[in-house]
């Protein structure tokens, strides 16, 4: 237990410290640059409240949905050291044939289409 307090005494004082250096270290002497809404220098030339098209959503959630289909078929090779490996392809391989099929419909719907 002593361990555990001395452990939890020297993160509450490194953080302390750190917290306070960061508030007594940097230079506060703004000037008109760096109190303009852009750092470059330049002024807007536009509305920042542009809507994004509902194509890059759909683009960024295939993305997502096979960066996970990645991450589950990876430990896939060591699978085979279970008790039922043959459930384990099948099951990687029911996902990996759903995925398709929703990847299949979205192109034939147009849907990743970037142009309309």
């Amino acid at each position: 237990m002593n361990l555990v307090i001395s452990i939890l005494t020297i993160t509450i004082v490194l953080s302390s410290i750190l917290a306070l250096m960061s508030f007594w270290l940097p230079q506060m002497t703004p000037d008109a640059e760096k109190l303009s809404p852009y750092g470059c220098g330049f002024g807007p030339l536009g509305s920042a409240r542009l809507p994004f098209s509902i194509r890059f959503f759909l683009v960024a959630i295939l993305f997502l949905l096979f960066g996970l289909e990645i991450a589950l078929l990876l430990p896939l090779p060591w699978g085979d050291q279970l008790y039922s490996p043959t459930g384990t392809f099948f099951w990687a391989t029911a996902v990996q044939f759903l995925l398709t099929l929703g990847l299949i419909y979205g192109w034939t719907q147009g849907g990743l289409e970037w142009a309309e």
